[in-house]
């Protein structure tokens, strides 16, 4: 139990060290990943406003059921990048709160790539 504790607090404590760097703008959102066991979700927040500009998620409905694997996460960040692209946005920051780059963020953020989105 105590090994969860530690995992889970040292992912707090790299998640303050990125949210203390990375801001987003209306021009130039912030992408915001979260994962859990059974889904992942990611949204473009406008932190000067504090809005939430576009969210894509395996628990939408179009891409409902698919389990948070790479070549799924890819899909929502194809998913998130259309969205972007329909509202005129090119650039956004990328935040993976607290998560390694590698693995499912990795493969969201070459997905949001792939669709035109520029970090």
């Amino acid at each position: 139990m105590k090994r969860v504790m530690d995992k889970n607090r040292r992912r707090a404590k790299r998640k303050l060290r990125i949210r203390g760097q990375v801001t987003g703008t209306a021009a130039c959102p912030r992408l915001s990943v979260y994962r859990s066991n059974r889904n992942l979700y990611v949204q473009a927040i406008d932190d000067s406003s504090g809005t939430t500009i576009a969210a894509a998620s395996t628990v939408a409905a179009d891409l409902k059921g698919l389990a948070p694997k790479t070549e799924n996460a890819a899909k929502v960040g194809e998913t998130i990048g259309k969205a972007l692209k329909k509202k005129k946005i090119e650039t956004a920051v990328f935040d993976r709160n607290g998560y390694l780059y590698h693995g499912v963020v990795e493969a969201l953020a070459e997905g949001a790539r792939k669709a035109g989105v520029k970090f």
